[in-house]
């Protein structure tokens, strides 16, 4: 029998969660943007380097020779779970930016983000931003860090794995197109290698 996705329901606008058991890899965003919402997409505004940086790197190599095109787009976010890949938040509140999310809003929606990869458990949980990340290691995990380094983490939660890659926002000007196809290859290169046991 075929798994859909799972669409959690919430009380106010965002985007649902694209989840559903066994799937090898969930991406964490910090929070939907008001376009993001507006446009019924992840990642929607053209300016993000997320699809871009996925559609030209290794990670999506089986899901775009599948399809028989080159590029990703926001609109395929609801179809990727067929081919594992997932999509959530870290907290679920939309915003204009998430400069606007505070502590409190961090330390209300990251145990929830903690029960909904506890119970869907994928391969890999990947969080795009150090920001969601480290909220999520404070207010979920309870422990506290100054700074984190992309890539592997060493936590995990139950079975699935983390990693962490840079903010593909274009506000986050540390990083240049380039930079995030290297993770998400890097990115691509880890979830085989978990998913071989290696």
């Amino acid at each position: 029998m075929q798994q859909h996705p799972v669409a959690l329901d919430y009380p106010f606008p965002t985007l649902p969660d694209l989840l559903r058991p066994g799937l090898a890899l969930v991406f964490v965003g910090i929070n939907p943007s008001l376009y993001a919402v507006q446009r019924g997409h992840y990642f929607a505004r053209r300016t993000n380097r997320f699809w871009p940086a996925l559609s030209r790197s290794r990670l999506s190599a089986p899901v775009r020779a599948a399809l028989g095109r080159a590029e990703l787009q926001p609109e395929d976010d609801e179809m990727l779970p067929r081919f594992g890949i997932g999509f959530t938040d870290v907290v679920k509140i939309a915003s204009r930016n998430s400069a606007t999310l505070s502590g409190s809003d961090f330390q209300e929606w990251t145990p929830r983000l903690l029960e909904r990869l506890d119970r869907y458990r994928p391969t890999v949980a990947c969080f795009q931003g150090v920001t969601g990340y480290q909220a999520f290691v404070r207010y979920a995990l309870g422990e506290r860090a100054e700074t984190f380094a992309l890539g592997p983490q060493a936590r995990r939660i139950g079975s699935a794995r983390l990693f962490l890659v840079p903010n593909p926002s274009p506000a986050n000007a540390h990083y240049r197109l380039e930079d995030q196809i290297t993770w998400f290859d890097r990115l691509a290169e880890y979830l085989f290698a978990c998913r071989a046991g290696i």
